[in-house]
């Protein structure tokens, strides 16, 4: 990347740390989980993030919007939620002046540059639906008209992985447009101690905003210019393909996985990678880079035989003999 380039975005590099202490404020630990959401909105992605309920996922996302000057609305997912109530609806109005009555659409909170859908998986697929043009095009069509959503966009969705009643399994389709697929684990005992000490208590943390909205698009766009070298493009490219049964010479694969990963993978791969990189403070992507987020990327890219859950196989497991069977570095 050319000095000229760095020296034009250095002040909002130097701010990236600041974003990981004020989302610190709040949140103990998950330094992982929170590195992965940065990740995806600096690749200007989707993510999903699964934990059992108690591990601040909706904090998380809440304490995010607090520390960037982006506008944030929270949707609660239940089973009776239309399609309307996420994208907006048309009201019949009337102009006072001339009598006619004229129809307005009505911006539902999809309209919104940071969207919490909270506990998405609790809606029918018809209305999870109502998310696929918005997550893929960042626009929303309504009785034949498009309507352009904010700049930048970013939908973090929550699910809990082990309530399945009442709960509808997202689309492929759906899961395909999250860029990353995060798992929350439980914190450790100090971190669980502070947790307690935090809470009980009458202190509030006060959150600055760090970036503006400009300043995350300006952000997305160096990101696209972190470079990546033709030998790991070659690397990630084998590492997707190796996901698919028909082709891959991984044994897991072929015995446990019933499609794989599509070219869409390999692209977010890529853009996380660099995004990464950048928040390491790089600005060339290294082979740590990728089997670091090979996870994330991959394992709601997978679509795994029953006999993979009968003999205790999961994707992370076949994820992680991809990597060795590509050799990344």
């Amino acid at each position: 990347m050319e000095n000229t380039v760095i020296e034009e975005y250095s002040t909002l590099l130097d701010k990236l740390p600041l974003l990981k202490k004020e989302i610190q404020k709040v949140i103990v630990g998950q330094e992982e989980a929170v590195e992965e959401v940065l990740i995806t909105l600096l690749a200007g992605g989707h993510c999903l993030l699964e934990g059992v309920p108690g591990l601040a996922k909706t904090l998380m996302v809440q304490t995010l919007a607090k520390a960037m000057d982006l506008q944030f609305k929270r949707i609660q997912f239940t089973p009776d939620l239309m399609p309307g109530d996420i994208l907006g609806t048309e009201i019949l109005e009337e102009d006072h002046s001339t009598g006619k009555r004229f129809f307005q659409f009505n911006r539902g909170p999809i309209f919104s540059n940071l969207v919490l859908a909270d506990e998405i998986n609790r809606t029918p697929p018809k209305t999870q639906a109502a998310l696929l043009e918005a997550m893929q095009e960042k626009k929303v069509t309504y009785a034949g008209n498009i309507h352009i959503l904010p700049d930048p966009f970013l939908i973090i969705a929550t699910q809990n992985p082990i309530e399945q009643s009442g709960t509808y399994p997202l689309p492929e389709a759906q899961m395909d447009r999250f860029l990353l697929y995060i798992k929350l684990g439980y914190p450790n005992e100090r971190e669980e101690l502070e947790v307690l000490e935090r809470t009980t208590g009458s202190a509030h943390e006060e959150l600055q905003a760090v970036f503006s909205g400009l300043e995350i698009k300006k952000l997305q766009e160096l990101t696209r210019q972190v470079h990546l070298d033709a030998d790991l493009m070659q690397k990630i490219n084998l590492l997707v393909r190796e996901t698919r049964p028909d082709t891959s010479k991984v044994q897991l694969v072929k015995n446990y996985v019933e499609w794989g990963a599509g070219p869409r993978a390999g692209q977010a791969l890529i853009l996380c990678a660099k995004a990464r990189a950048l928040i390491k403070g790089r600005f060339s992507i290294t082979p740590e880079d990728i089997k670091v987020l090979a996870f994330p990327v991959l394992r709601h890219r997978l679509a795994l035989h029953f006999r993979a859950e009968a003999e205790k196989v999961n994707g992370d497991q076949i994820i992680q003999e991809i990597i060795n069977a590509v050799a990344i570095g």
